[in-house]
């Protein structure tokens, strides 16, 4: 299934700027797009979304797509649409279903039933072991510099810690954007890259055209700074 990528590379799946254009557009040049289920607000509108996608990143007629794409659930008592939106998933056969927060025990085996894959976002050690108790096949590492900053840890010391005990598929997520970092997360470990702001400027990309050009413009110390 993953042999048909042109990079390890995963765009992640951003609220509000990953939408169908997007993660076509990722999907066709050779990598995995996702997008999150909640970016489809209205109702009906993940089933025609699911649709599209699968409709315009078929290798037969784009011999370059990678014929795969993924989507993001987040698993927390405040999303009520969490069954709803697994259920479409699970009638789509989604590929790859990316989730996060709370443990996804009940959601691997529907996932595995039709052969697709599930990931879990991790931002520590403990959280990493309690996903693998509920048998994911890979673990997305939130690392500094990772979309929300919700992680702290250093990639070179997750990474490295978790292939200790972890047999499946590592994702580093974290401040990657480029050729030479997709290279640096192989050469620690990682199978695959998750890469989110690298993709913001694009113009496939559901995002406002100042904070595209915003994108652009900025360096280290600009977001640095606004974390002092």
């Amino acid at each position: 299934m993953l042999s048909s990528l042109r990079l390890p590379v995963i765009g992640a799946p951003m609220f509000i700027v990953s939408y169908p254009k997007l993660v076509i557009a990722q999907s066709q040049a050779g990598i995995i797009g996702t997008f999150p289920s909640l970016n489809a607000r209205k109702e009906g509108e993940l089933d025609d979304w699911l649709t599209s996608i699968k409709k315009n990143i078929n290798p037969k007629k784009h011999p370059k797509s990678s014929g795969l794409y993924g989507v993001n659930l987040i698993n927390h008592h405040s999303n009520n649409r969490l069954e709803e939106d697994l259920n479409c998933i699970v009638k789509h056969k989604v590929p790859l279903v990316i989730t996060s927060l709370g443990a996804p025990d009940n959601m691997v085996p529907r996932i595995h039933d039709y052969g697709g894959l599930i990931f879990h976002d991790v931002t520590n050690i403990k959280h990493a072991k309690r996903a693998a108790k509920s048998g994911v096949d890979g673990l997305v590492l939130v690392c500094t510099g990772a979309g929300g900053h919700a992680g702290g840890l250093n990639p070179f010391a997750f990474v490295t810690e978790t292939k200790n005990w972890f047999d499946g598929l590592i994702i580093l997520a974290g401040s990657l954007s480029t050729g030479h970092h997709i290279a640096a997360a192989k050469r620690i470990g990682a199978d695959f890259s998750y890469m989110g702001t690298r993709f913001i400027a694009t113009k496939e990309a559901n995002a406002h055209q100042a904070y595209k050009e915003m994108i652009t413009k900025v360096d280290l110390y600009d977001v640095s700074s606004s974390f002092s």
